[in-house]
C-alpha cells in the first residue's frame, strides 16, 4: 500500500488513549514510506495524525470542502491540500487516492465515512482493504452490533468480514496488509429467487 486514508475524529476525545494513537498512526506511516490522505483538517485527530506523519518525514495529502476550510481550519502545512466542491466530492477523491482505509476514533463523520466506504466494498465498487483501530474498546459496540446484524440477518458473515479489527496500529496495518477481498456475492435480488 502505498497511501492509507485515515478517518477520525475533528475532535481529540477525552482520553489519551485517543492521541497517543493518532500519534502512532502517523508516524508509523511514515516510518513505512505510506503516505496519508485525510480530510484535512487541522483539529482534533485529524490535526494530530498529520502532525505526527509530517514531523516523521511522511507526506500528507489533504482534502477538504471549500465550505469547511475555516470551520475545520484546513491545514497549511500539508504536503497537498485538495480544496473541494462538496463533502460528496471530498469522500469519493479520498477513495480515489488511497490504497486502503483506517479508522481511529471519532463522530457522527467518521462512522459515516467508515460505513461508506465498507458499503462500496460490500457492492463491489473497491477491493481495498478497510480496518479499524479499536483503541481502548473504543468501537466495541459498533463491533457488536455488525455481529448483530449477521446474526438477525442483515448482513452476510463475508460483509462482517470485510472490516479489520485491531487495537494495535502496527498489527493493523500486518492485517490490511495481507488482506484478500472477497468475492462479490450473490445480489438480493438473484437471493429471492433460491
Amino acid at each position: 500500500m502505498k497511501r492509507i486514508c485515515v478517518f477520525c475524529g475533528s475532535r481529540p476525545g477525552v482520553r489519551p488513549a485517543y492521541r497517543a494513537a493518532a500519534e502512532a498512526v502517523g508516524a508509523l506511516l511514515a516510518e513505512r514510506g505510506i503516505e496519508l490522505v485525510y480530510g484535512g483538517g487541522n483539529v482534533g485527530l485529524m490535526g494530530i495524525v498529520a502532525d505526527a506523519c509530517l514531523a516523521a518525514g511522511g507526506r500528507v495529502v489533504g482534502v477538504i470542502p471549500r465550505a469547511l476550510l475555516e470551520w475545520e481550519v484546513g491545514h497549511e502545512g500539508l504536503t497537498r491540500l485538495e480544496v473541494v466542491d462538496s463533502m460528496h466530492t471530498r469522500k469519493a477523491r479520498m477513495a480515489e487516492l488511497a490504497d486502503g482505509f483506517m479508522a481511529l476514533p471519532g463522530g457522527l463523520g467518521t462512522f459515516e465515512e467508515l460505513f461508506e466506504i465498507l458499503t462500496w466494498a460490500q457492492l463491489g465498487f473497491h477491493s481495498k482493504p478497510v480496518g479499524l483501530l479499536n483503541v481502548d474498546a473504543y468501537y466495541q459496540p459498533l463491533v457488536q452490533m455488525m455481529e448483530r446484524g449477521v446474526a438477525e440477518g442483515f448482513m452476510k458473515a463475508e460483509n462482517r468480514g470485510l472490516l479489520l479489527v485491531e487495537d494495535n496500529a502496527q498489527a493493523l496495518l500486518r492485517t490490511m496488509g495481507a488482506y484478500h477481498p472477497p468475492a462479490v456475492g450473490k445480489r438480493i435480488r438473484d437471493e429471492k429467487q433460491l
